[in-house]
């Protein structure tokens, strides 16, 4: 996750992508228990978002705080009830995998991991090489080039093995890029330049070459500089064979800004390069206290992500980050901004949800 200047707000174009979202035939495959597209013959009950997606033809999903997941009931249910996937919100990043040099701790990762079987829910895991949320051993460390190359081959095959067969989508290089289209002046681009990109997609491969491998960002919603880079990065490496398999666009919104009404046209772009895509992180924060006009426009965001999901074939997964404002990080981040999920912090449902149960609704209607 990260911040984003992107948004959404009511308007016209919204309503032309609603119109034709649901003709798209390619939708009208249910999902089988890989979240690969299946045959008509899968039913499933209505009641809860990840039905409703298994009959549109993708997986809904949510981020996941491992500590709610253990200390509260109603988080736990919700969870287990209403969604189809799920992803580990911080205990696979880094810091909390490899907090000492050489000693992992998989703990709270394969609690999730364990939990998502349970429940006949696949895993994305998130994420493996990022510039934030490293081990305070590996930022303060001082590395030669090799030394930081062979550390980074080291955590991501150490990473995937360890979860080999449970992982369906791994993030595995996330928001790499600027928004003007130039790479991320990160650790891991100022050491080993920008081909650490194709060795990360190449480790992890390796190391389980049946999980879908994805790269992830935020602000790449519409077409614009950073989308465009993204798709001409993504273009070269499928030339030079890595194995990349995704793209992943966040999708943290906001209801002050202008909405990203080319989100179909900039996904197909990746479709067209035999790519898969997901929204990976969707929210949509607003200035506090909410009122119903922000929550209505709170609710198209929602909906213009999905849709925009719909219109793509390759699109397979629509990820909340987070479900309820109750353990939202926007407020942390964004000052005075917050109500961010699709219930709020008593797990009422908000007009966003309703949005998303009307729009698979529809989808799954056209099956």
């Amino acid at each position: 996750m990260h911040r984003t200047t992107r948004a959404l707000a009511v308007g016209s174009a919204a309503a032309v992508l609603l119109a034709s979202a649901f003709t798209l035939s390619s939708a009208a495959a249910a999902t089988d228990d890989t979240g690969r597209r299946a045959g008509p013959g899968h039913s499933a009950a209505p009641q809860t978002l990840g039905s409703l997606g298994r009959k549109a033809g993708l997986r809904i999903g949510t981020a996941v705080d491992t500590t709610a997941l253990a200390e509260d009931a109603p988080y736990r249910d919700k969870v287990a009830g209403e969604f189809s996937s799920v992803t580990a919100e911080n205990v696979m990043k880094w810091e909390a995998v490899e907090p000492t040099r050489g000693t992992y701790d998989w703990a709270a990762a394969d609690g999730l991991v364990d939990f998502a079987k349970k429940h006949g829910q696949l895993v994305r895991g998130h994420t493996l090489v990022w510039h934030n949320q490293l081990p305070s051993w590996l930022n303060d460390g001082d590395f030669t080039a090799d030394e930081l190359r062979e550390i980074l081959h080291e955590h991501i095959t150490d990473q995937v093995t360890h979860f080999k067969g449970d992982i369906w989508q791994w993030d595995v290089v996330n928001e790499a890029f600027n928004d003007d289209g130039t790479l991320r002046d990160s650790i891991w681009l100022r050491e080993l330049g920008p081909g650490y990109i194709a060795d990360a997609f190449r480790w992890a491969h390796e190391a389980d070459p049946k999980a879908r491998l994805f790269i992830n960002d935020y602000n790449i919603e519409g077409v614009n500089a950073k989308s465009t880079a993204l798709h001409a990065l993504v273009t070269q490496l499928r030339k030079q064979r890595v194995p990349i398999h995704g793209v992943g666009i966040q999708g943290h919104l906001g209801v002050q800004y202008s909405a990203p009404h080319d989100i179909a046209d900039n996904m197909l772009r990746f479709d067209r390069l035999g790519l898969e895509t997901a929204i990976t992180e969707a929210d949509v924060r607003m200035p506090m206290p909410a009122d119903s006009t922000k929550l209505e426009a709170q609710a198209e965001g929602y909906g213009v992500l999905l849709r925009g999901c719909l219109l793509t074939p390759g699109c397979n997964d629509f990820t909340v980050w987070g479900f309820t404002d109750t353990y939202s990080w926007v407020p942390d981040t964004f000052p005075g901004e917050g109500a961010a999920n699709i219930f709020d912090e008593n797990y009422a449902p908000k007009p966003a949800y309703g949005t998303l149960r009307q729009t698979l609704t529809l989808a799954a209607g056209r099956h």
